[in-house]
């Protein structure tokens, strides 16, 4: 029987504080996530200053929880992970801080986590066994990219967005529209009431061949038909407008990478990040890797957004190469993938 391998991960990239307790890489013995929502819904955004504030309040309580949520003991740790980047430089800094004393104190190996890689991961927990070579689409708040993944040691980029995010783009379409914070639910939740059709949005495919995202001329061409539409007293119909936006943005994001599985000639589609919790994503991915004989996974919506089990579900990996980390081990807001 393989000996147990408890590693206590921690996720503070941007506005949720979170802690779980993971084993071997699978079992998650706890995943508390303290959200910052409601706090940032006044401001219609996440507001950094005051995300690393909160950071700073609630880390220690919410590790607490999760090692009392697990039954385990700081004694009982094998390993700390934490997210040291990409993402909002201060509120990355509260957790790395609190990770790199903890590991010093209790002389256990600190583990670096990528971000994006963690995202990757939230697929891995759910489905230890994904086939590969496998196609992941990491498309988020932040990020949106294709990646193949070949082994849990190879791993290269076929593509990410040249400006906006799909996930930006989904928050500031909702911001246009006036929907409440976060943007990309609600902005799905009103497209389901129009007519994807109403409005012929342009796809932005790039050059021939490219794997590269670009959402910014999306977003823009909305704004540009409701400024035009305002200033000639035009009645708009904003589910049509949520749900032609939505239509044109998924239709890019599964285009593409249908285009890289047959290119690659994986064995599976792997889709994390917030956005991964769209409905419409999900439906037309699914159906379209049925016509090609392709499974498509996604994990469970928790595990869609920032949270530390898949921090610590990449740490396992990381800790059986022995890729450890320095106590030197500085935040990266703008940490490259590879």
């Amino acid at each position: 029987m393989e000996p147990e391998t408890t590693i206590l991960a921690i996720e503070t990239s941007c506005d949720e504080t979170s802690a779980a307790v993971v084993v071997n890489g699978t079992e998650v013995r706890s995943n508390i996530i303290s959200s910052q929502i409601e706090i940032h819904r006044r401001f219609g955004g996440v507001v950094p200053e005051i995300a690393s504030r909160n950071h700073m309040e609630n880390l220690i309580p919410v590790v607490e929880e999760a090692l009392g949520t697990a039954k385990v003991d700081f004694k009982d740790l094998d390993a700390v992970a934490v997210t040291y980047g990409p993402g909002l430089v201060g509120a990355l800094l509260v957790g790395l801080s609190y990770a790199k004393s903890l590991a010093y104190v209790l002389g256990k190996p600190l583990i670096g986590v990528h971000h994006l890689v963690g995202h990757m991961y939230a697929g891995f927990l759910e489905y230890p066994n994904l086939p590969l070579p496998a196609i992941c689409l990491v498309v988020s708040g932040g990020h949106t990219s294709l990646i193949h993944i070949k082994s849990h040691t190879e791993r290269s980029i076929l593509g990410a967005t040249r400006d906006d995010a799909a996930g930006e783009a989904f928050d500031k379409v909702a911001r246009v529209l006036g929907l409440s914070y976060p943007g990309g639910p609600s902005l799905e939740k009103l497209a389901r009431r129009g007519n994807p059709e109403a409005i012929n949005f342009p796809r932005a495919w790039l050059e021939e061949g490219s794997f590269d995202f670009s959402f910014s001329g999306l977003k823009s061409a909305v704004i540009n038909y409701l400024h035009h539409a305002k200033q000639v007293s035009k009645e708009v119909n904003q589910a049509d407008v949520a749900a032609s936006f939505q239509a044109a943005t998924v239709e890019v994001l599964v285009t593409k990478t249908i285009n890289a599985v047959q290119k690659i000639g994986a064995k599976s589609i792997l889709v994390v990040g917030g956005v991964a919790a769209n409905g419409l994503l999900r439906q037309e991915l699914k159906s379209t890797g049925e016509k090609i004989g392709l499974p498509v996974f996604y994990p469970q919506p928790v595990l869609c957004t920032d949270n530390a089990a898949m921090v610590g579900c990449a740490a396992y990996y990381q800790y059986q190469r022995r890729e450890f980390a320095p106590l030197s081990l500085n935040a990266i807001p703008n940490l490259p993938l590879y």
